[in-house]
């Protein structure tokens, strides 16, 4: 889905009646509009958005100083944070062009200006700030996905989603596998919500975080006087789960003595309290989660094969935030909003260099190290804008790639096609009807990219 205003729409705030001319007629492919004062200039914020701003510090009444420019600054960003503002400067007023990047700007450029160098830096910014929007729009289009918590747009993580969907309403053992910080529990709670068990309580319980010698009794329970401190009867996580569903975080974890009793468990669905004689019957749905090699962990005698075939009637394999095409940006706007909005922060985009670092790092820890660190960026942030220092990422010594505005729509269009058909089971008419666009439109795109439906 294209964007809303296709149109290229840059704003210049120029006092000088001779230079707001020479600006109007040198980007003849973008829609000009000039302002004169602060007044006027955000009179024209709030009636067109503009993409872009050209914004002169020295404006009158002090067209001397340069109080009214960054009044303007901070008054259009308060306005519209994704624009992107780029500060036009005389020679003498260095110091205040980088206050006014801490205050937001995206960039500034020094008068008399390089009619080249000022017009790939108003390109560069309009791309910026069409990327930003695009990947808004389906941030805002994620959060109504019915997996609840699961941001994403790439094809590898909606081909996830789909299979959990799918399986959902069954009661299928599932393993889902993927590194530490991808997800996974999240999966097993968007399984549970989907499934006819979501009235009934989901039970977690990570079996690399409890003792061994305590997790058998608060995995099945216990009689008093089972054991020293047992002082009364006490059931077990997994009855706990009756109705439910158990959710075995890091099973690759769980000590080979209680493989054989869960083991059991799964084939016969009762539980015997520890101390206790009297078998106990439950209904649960099992969903298991590990980041290690179950297979390798098999071979080396430390993971019993006949339970590893229990667990893993459907495997869910969650892929690297790496490996997520578009995530990395997508899910770092999710967390800026949410912790801009519990601190009451005034972090409202990320700067050029911190989504040409986001993109260039490998993201070890993943979607929680993401999280970690835009909330380290939030609260340390002194404007509007998180550099990559305030992740504590390296400054990316290449230029990002910047793609044009046909190659971002086509991959908006595609996964938003993409997300329709997933979300409709392949239902092209329900999927139309989502899209808001005709049937035979939706025929023609699917052919065009490739889908089988």
């Amino acid at each position: 889905m294209p964007l809303k205003d296709s149109k290229r729409k840059l704003l210049v705030v120029e006092d000088d009646k001779g230079l707001q001319s020479q600006l109007r007629w040198a980007f003849d492919d973008f829609e000009v509009t000039i302002a004169g004062d602060r007044a006027e200039a955000i009179n024209q914020v709030r009636r067109i958005e503009p993409n872009v701003v050209l914004l002169d510090l020295g404006l009158p009444p002090d067209p001397g100083g340069v109080t009214e420019g960054l009044a303007t600054l901070s008054e259009i960003l308060s306005l519209t944070p994704a624009t992107k503002v780029i500060i036009l400067t005389g020679d003498d007023n260095y110091a205040n062009a980088v206050k006014s990047i801490a205050l937001g700007a995206y960039d500034f450029h020094q008068k008399p200006a390089d009619r080249q160098m000022l017009a790939l830096l108003v390109d560069r910014a309009y791309h910026v700030n069409a990327l930003e929007l695009e990947n808004r729009r389906l941030q805002n289009h994620n959060q109504n996905m019915p997996l609840m918590g699961i941001i994403t747009s790439s094809p590898q993580m909606l081909k996830v989603c789909r299979t959990i969907e799918k399986i959902a309403p069954s009661d299928i053992t599932t393993l889902v596998l993927g590194a530490s910080g991808t997800g996974k529990e999240l999966c097993a709670r968007a399984l549970h919500a989907l499934s006819p068990r979501a009235g009934h309580s989901l039970v977690a319980i990570n079996c690399a975080a409890i003792p061994g010698n305590l997790l058998e009794s608060e995995l099945f329970g216990y009689e008093k006087g089972a054991f020293t401190g047992a002082v009364k009867q006490t059931p077990g996580k997994i009855e706990y789960a009756d109705k439910g569903t158990l959710f075995l975080d890091e099973i690759g974890d769980l000590p080979m003595e209680l493989q054989a009793k869960l083991l059991r468990f799964l084939q016969e669905r009762v539980v015997e309290h520890i101390g206790g004689r009297t078998e106990i019957p439950v209904d649960v749905r099992i969903v298991c989660a590990t980041h290690q090699n179950l297979e390798d962990l098999i071979s080396k005698g430390l993971f019993r094969e006949d339970l590893y075939y229990r667990i893993s009637d459907i495997v869910l394999e969650i892929p690297s935030l790496k490996e997520r095409e578009g995530d990395t940006l997508l899910l770092a706007k999710s967390f800026l909003n949410q912790w801009s909005k519990e601190y009451s922060s005034s972090a409202k985009c990320f700067s050029a260099g911190a989504i040409a670092a986001m993109a260039a790092y490998d993201w070890p820890g993943n979607v929680r190290e993401l999280e970690s660190r835009v909330k380290r960026g939030v609260i340390m942030a002194d404007g509007s804008q998180i550099s990559a220092e305030g992740l504590e990422l390296a400054s990316s010594k290449e230029e990002p790639i910047l793609e044009t505005l046909k190659v971002i729509r086509d991959k908006a269009d595609y996964t938003a096609v993409l997300q329709a058909m997933s979300h409709t089971n392949q239902n092209v008419t329900e999927a139309a009807n989502v899209l808001g666009i005709t049937r035979p439109t939706l025929y023609k795109l699917l052919e065009r990219m490739g889908i089988q439906h």
